[in-house]
């Protein structure tokens, strides 16, 4: 006997025969779901694409780790160099490679003093192996020994060509760091960890470890990072050794104070920065899917309306709505699939297109190849879209009678589906928001992401509806062109709904991305400049910060002098628990990444404000205390009277928190998260940090340069940091992202068009059949498109409002609150929305309606 359930067989014998129908009917190919397939290849391949590559170069990192890393672990010091008893264990069965790294200025070295040009470089030292893994490519071709050995009393450097073109040298020329003058060898056309190094703020110039003693910039308390690159032996090559060895190294040598990094994470700070710019782009994209869906809505509606005689013929025949909700979502989900494998097909070729275009450009390695998981996430957002916005009009077919059909023909009835297919609609669209929620790497930006989509949706939709209440409520006016298109905005089948939407959430993302940007780099290159100083000199001797004052206050323009002590610190404990065990919040988890410049003073540093606690008195010498800036304690769920325990050189310090400041960084100004009471610190070697300001409006350019020039000359050892030139290239790096959002943004802006092309098409009989009757009642063809460009020159303007306000509130929230930077206003972005929306929709009004002016009347008004 088969114990096989009726129910169910039952229910696979009617998919069986809902795919015979539906594939008969797809025989006619997809004429109306051109613009469903278009939307969701455009948001897949955008999502797909996204995916694709940040694995890519996330894979890079991770396969090439060893080169970008320089070994198989680094060990980075700051201020000192490995002990004879650290080094040995070090070195032992391994190779070890050792660099320096500091900041410092380079001159040209020869003509008048007047005449010489400096530049700040990222000054490497090595020795004889580098590098470990990878090739260092020179040109001309050399080895790296050869470059920068001593020949003729001048050692080599080997430099980066845009230090060449600063400085207007070429190989062959002299250049002077520190107390030395370098023969330039070669120009750098590949160093292979120079990923590693982060941001970084100038082009580097690359000596030997004998050299740099020459130079005389190494002095207690400058700032070096010295850096132990290891190459372990074949035998300890796998991830279980190598844990192991560095668990060894930690356990043998606990309070070093050195920071580990191993192969398998060789850049986290760069890893960190591809996976939150996927993140974010990858959110635009699926934003970009979720605007397609309105056009699937659209397209499945209007592909409805066409089978309107063919459903009612079917139900008329005894068809049970399950077969016809059956027959058509098999047809759309098929015609989907088209669109989803084409864009999977873009998404899984974007690696080795951006490898192509921009490879140059784009400093992290790429790991070329076909990525399955992120086109198997960009199909089931695809799919899932698909649903969330097919089965409302489905479900409305299934369940309405066959004479119902008929008279939605005339007057179409407002009603919704049965509660269990409104519940699919949310269940797909909240699996969805889980995905992009759960699968994201900031969880908590992915969720503020997603309310903000709904919420601005929502909104959109909420105007629509509105839009068409005061349409239908407004007065009557006495223009009749204008009184025809304000009647279309709320008759019966009208596209508003659509416009909104689809143009709306497109704009909205682009005006909140632009007013961002456009604050950020006004705050960067117009209102920070005017309070910043004008330099910042680090690498100062003790004895020589007097020297520095008399000689820079000499400078004519000079308005401002202050100079600080500086150390730099890593937080080793909070509370008595290791760094590696505290648990902080997100935003605060930068300030245990690595080392952090600290400094003692016996008074409150200025552009702070005290919060909690109180500060020392001016003559303290008690136990070691600490000032916390505000929002890192919050973060740490520290306050005064807590505990931090910092290592400095190799030795832990522990102080107690006195009170909490919170801090205005956009002074600019000198200011540390870590402020501690003079005593103890005070005895530990360390250089002095100053800042220079100058009145730009009395010296101009030239007097900034004059003043870097002789602070140069008398002091080689000191790095002078123009700050003009330091916010210059965070501004290019702002622009640089806000270019790549703008561009995945146009995406959901270009799914909108596809929406509104759509909406163009699903009203195309009902637009021929109200010019033929306008044409009839002896309008001309050019009344006619007044009509119709006035409606949506009207909807263009209020969605771009709409979106306004919603992008300037969103922006506004990001930059005030998030931020916490001054808000400006920027009409001229706003303006320009405006205006392009309206021309937008006017000019996809124009395109949809012009064919509508030429049909004949005769056969319409026979079909009617």
């Amino acid at each position: 006997m088969n114990g096989a359930d009726p129910a169910q067989g039952r229910a696979a014998q009617g998919w069986k025969l809902a795919w015979v129908y539906a594939r008969r009917e797809l025989r006619g190919g997809m004429r109306g779901f051109r613009v469903l397939i278009a939307c969701l290849a455009l948001g897949v391949a955008a999502i797909a694409a996204v995916g694709s590559v940040s694995t890519a170069l996330t894979r890079g990192l991770s396969e090439r780790g060893q080169e970008i890393l320089g070994g198989d672990v680094d060990i980075r010091l700051i201020h000192r160099q490995a002990t004879p008893e650290e080094l040995a264990y070090l070195t032992e069965g391994n190779r070890v490679s050792v660099s320096a790294e500091m900041r410092a200025m380079a001159r040209n070295g020869g003509g008048a003093p007047d005449e010489q040009r400096q530049s700040l470089v990222e000054l490497k030292a090595v020795d004889g192996i580098y590098p470990l893994y990878g090739v260092m490519k020179l040109a001309p071709a050399q080895p790296l020994s050869s470059a920068l050995e001593k020949r003729d009393g001048l050692f080599g450097v080997a430099v980066e060509p845009n230090l060449l073109d600063r400085l207007k040298l070429k190989v062959g020329d002299t250049l002077v760091i520190g107390d030395e003058t370098f023969r330039i060898r070669a120009a750098i056309d590949h160093e292979p960890d120079r990923v590693a190094g982060g941001f970084e703020l100038g082009p580097r110039a690359m000596i030997s470890q004998t050299a740099l003693s020459a130079t005389g910039l190494v002095q207690p308390g400058s700032l070096v990072s010295w850096h132990y690159r290891i190459r372990l032996p074949e035998s300890a090559q796998g991830d279980v050794a190598l844990k192991s060895w560095i668990d060894g190294l930690r356990e043998r040598f606990p309070d070093a104070g050195w920071r580990v990094q191993d192969r398998t994470d060789s850049s986290p700070g760069v890893r960190r920065f591809v996976e939150r710019v996927a993140l974010f782009l990858s959110l635009v994209g699926l934003t970009a899917l979720l605007v397609g869906g309105v056009g699937v809505a659209n397209a499945v509606k209007s592909y409805l309306d066409g089978k309107r005689s063919v459903i009612a013929t079917f139900k008329c025949l005894g068809a049970p709505g399950s077969l016809i909700f059956r027959i058509y979502l098999l047809q759309v989900m098929a015609l989907a699939m088209v669109g989803i494998v084409l864009g999977l097909a873009v998404g899984a070729v974007a690696p080795f297109i951006v490898d192509a275009v921009a490879g140059n450009m784009i400093p992290v390695p790429a790991d070329l190849r076909v990525y399955p998981g992120p086109l198997a996430l960009a199909a089931a957002y695809g799919v899932l879209t698909a649903l969330a916005f097919a089965i409302w009009p489905l479900a409305r077919a299934r369940d309405v009678p066959a004479t119902g059909l008929f008279r939605d023909i005339i007057a179409p009835m407002r009603r919704f589906p049965p509660r269990r297919y409104i519940l699919a609609v949310v269940l797909a669209l909240g699996v969805l928001a889980v995905l992009a929620v759960g699968l994201a790497e900031d969880r908590f930006f992915a969720m503020w992401f997603v309310i903000g989509a709904g919420f601005v949706f929502a909104i959109l939709w909420l105007a629509a509806r509105g839009i068409m209440k005061l349409a239908e409520k407004s007065p009557r006016v006495r223009r009749p062109e204008l009184r025809l298109a304000i009647a279309n905005l709320h008759r019966p089948g009208a596209p508003t709904p659509s416009i909104v939407l689809s143009l709306g959430l497109g704009l909205t993302l682009l005006v909140t991305v632009s007013l961002i940007n456009g604050n950020l780099s006004g705050e960067i290159t117009g209102n920070l400049p005017s309070r910043a100083p004008s330099f910042f000199f680090v690498d100062i001797q003790p004895d020589q910060t007097a020297a520095l004052r008399d000689l820079v206050t000499a400078h004519e323009g000079v308005t401002g002098f202050q100079e600080v002590p500086m150390l730099r610190g890593r937080i080793a404990a909070v509370n008595g628990v290791p760094s590696d065990e505290v648990k902080v919040a997100p935003e605060a988890q930068w300030a245990l990444r690595g080392d952090r410049g600290i400094t003692y003073s016996a008074t409150m540093p200025d552009n702070s404000t005290l919060v909690r606690g109180k500060w020392w008195a001016p003559d303290y010498q008690g136990p070691l205390q600490v000032s916390f800036a505000e929002d890192l304690a919050q973060g740490f769920g520290v306050g005064p009277g807590d505990k931090i325990t910092v290592n400095v050189l190799g030795r832990e310090m522990t102080a107690t928190i006195a009170n909490t400041r919170q801090i205005d960084w956009t002074s600019m100004g000198i200011n540390f998260v870590l402020v501690f009471s003079p005593g103890l610190l005070s005895s530990a070697p360390h250089t002095d940090l100053a800042t220079v300001t100058m009145d730009n409006s009395i010296v101009g350019e030239e007097g900034e340069r004059r003043l870097e020039a002789d602070v140069t000359r008398a002091f080689p050892n000191i790095t002078s940091i123009r700050v003009k030139e330091a916010l210059q290239a965070v501004n290019g790096l702002l622009d640089d992202f806000g270019l790549a959002v703008r561009a995945t943004g146009m995406v959901t802006l270009a799914s909108g068009v596809l929406v509104l092309a759509g909406a163009m098409a699903a009203g195309y009989r009902a637009r021929v059949r109200d010019a033929v009757l306008l044409k009839v009642l002896g309008a001309t063809r050019a009344r006619v498109l007044g009509i119709f460009l006035r409606e949506y020159a009207v909807l263009g303007l209020v969605t771009a409002l709409i979106a306004t306000l919603a992008g300037s509130l969103a922006a506004w929230i990001v930059v005030v609150r998030v931020m916490d930077l001054p808000w400006h206003f920027l009409p001229g972005t706003l303006a320009l929305t405006v205006v392009l929306a309206a021309l937008a929709t006017m000019l996809m009004g124009l395109f949809g309606t012009w064919r509508t002016l030429s049909a004949p009347a005769a056969p319409v008004l026979r079909a009617d």
